[in-house]
């Protein structure tokens, strides 16, 4: 069987699969602290500017996902527009980019459910840790799409139900003033607000993942593009308000904002609501595990789409014959994670990787790979439009935009150099992409019918209906 089930992801399941993988409470509980870092006191603005920036980006991701609907549709996206190598390296970036995102929330969850259990006096091995979480995702995902996207939205507006009400007693401590200190630009400078740009676009990365559940999606050519669109005004705003609320509330504490490492509890305790530390440390870890569950549904549904043209093997483009689900690409997706997350702890970096270390490293890995792909996609919307014969002047003007603006996040990512060991992480991805191009020369000398078959499949997917 190589079908998926169909018709079962209406509009609340897709949007729930993006906020989960974007995950707001990721940002809210650690990456704050980062973009203050940053850009100081516009960091809310940074969020603003970076939300912005991706919609023009998801301008581009919805001329394909309007027309046309298929498993794993972003590399299938790229490849109607740019032929099969353009979207296979799309593809093999999106896999790079979940797997690695999907490491970030495992890491999370382990870091905050360490919390939990050492309140309780009971320690056990980040290991452990690592399986519960995505064993637990494994199974989920295996037997039924639609339990694996409602469990992470409930897990999700559980999470975010708390920290908006602590954000509410903040404001509200406040008399809810606006505060004239977040709003000056002295001491500002363009380059220090183009970092926070790209702190920004990587808590926001994951917005399109609902794409790659083209063929489970109710009605998806609607669906889909109202996915993609409310995922990032939804999170955008949260995370304007989130950021804004903690620049002010930690205002005058013994540590500054860029030095707290889990700023949600510092303001439950300031702001004299102990009794939300661990409700709040739950929502974290129920927020990283949906995480860590959207990227395996994620990327394998892009495996599965890749294996039905044999970039991967064969057999991770089967589907269960009762689920309906991608076992093959999932169990592929488990394995390689588990196996990362664990040998990176106990091998790497002076026998053993801090779990924060982690989850900083991958999230950053995970980004590379996120942005390869939006550049993929933004170079193919044109193209693809061509195709159809559909391409107007706005849509050249605003693929131009989109590649402006993600130049910012390219060249922040390299310049200022940052401190090792991530100094090196470009180049690694860079090595990464070239074994993809090296699969992708290898199967068009090797099987040029296949890639010729490939490629008129991909043609009739670009025509008009």
């Amino acid at each position: 069987m190589n079908k998926l089930r169909s018709n079962c992801l209406n509009f609340m399941e897709l949007l729930a699969q993006n906020i989960a993988l974007i995950s707001p409470t990721m940002t809210a509980a650690l990456i704050v602290p980062l973009m203050f870092a940053t850009t100081g006191n516009l960091s809310w603005l940074s969020y603003a500017v970076g939300t912005v920036m991706l919609l023009f980006v998801a301008f581009s991701l919805n001329q394909f996902a309007k027309r046309t609907t298929m498993a794993g549709s972003m590399y299938n996206y790229a490849s109607s527009g740019l032929g099969f190598t353009g979207g296979a390296l799309c593809g093999w970036c999106l896999v790079w980019a979940y797997l690695f995102i999907g490491l970030a929330g495992t890491t999370g969850f382990t870091i905050f459910a360490g919390k939990l259990l050492a309140a309780i006096h009971i320690s056990l091995p980040p290991v452990i840790l690592f399986a519960v979480c995505l064993g637990t995702c494994f199974f989920m995902a295996y037997k039924d799409i639609r339990i694996s996207t409602l469990i992470m939205l409930g897990f999700e507006a559980f999470s975010c139900f708390f920290i908006l009400l602590l954000v509410g007693i903040v404001l509200g401590h406040h008399h809810f003033a606006i505060d004239t200190t977040q709003f000056s630009f002295k001491g500002a400078s363009m380059l220090s607000l183009g970092m926070g740009v790209v702190v920004a676009i990587f808590s926001l990365v994951g917005f399109e993942s609902s794409t790659a559940f083209g063929e489970e999606a109710v009605n998806p050519l609607k669906t889909i593009p109202r996915s993609i669109i409310w995922s990032l005004l939804l999170t955008g705003a949260f995370f304007i308000l989130v950021s804004y609320t903690e620049v002010l509330g930690t205002r005058g504490y013994s540590t500054t904002l860029d030095q707290i490492d889990a700023p949600l509890n510092v303001l439950a305790t300031m702001y004299h609501v102990p009794y939300l530390w661990p409700l709040l440390s739950a929502g974290a870890m129920f927020s990283f595990f949906a995480l860590a569950s959207s990227c395996m549904n994620a990327g394998a549904r892009v495996m599965f789409a890749m294996g039905r043209h044999e970039f991967f093997h064969k057999s991770t483009s089967t589907a269960h014959q009762n689920h309906g689900t991608p076992h093959v690409a999932l169990a592929t997706m488990a394995v390689v994670m588990f196996s990362v997350v664990t040998v990176s702890y106990y091998v790497l970096v002076d026998n053993g990787m801090a779990v924060l270390d982690e989850f900083n490293d991958a999230g950053t890995m995970g980004a590379f790979g996120f942005l390869g792909a939006y550049i993929l996609i933004t170079l193919a919307a044109p193209a693809f439009l061509k195709k159809r014969g559909e391409l107007m002047a706005r849509d050249i003007v605003m693929c131009v935009a989109a590649m402006v603006l993600l130049l910012v996040p390219a060249i922040g990512s390299v310049y200022p150099v940052p401190a090792p060991p991530v100094n090196a992480f470009p180049y690694v991805f860079a090595a990464y992409l070239f074994i993809g191009y090296v699969r992708i020369m290898a199967m068009q000398h090797q099987k040029p019918q296949r890639v010729e078959e490939i490629s008129l499949e991909i043609k009739k997917v670009a025509q008009p209906a």
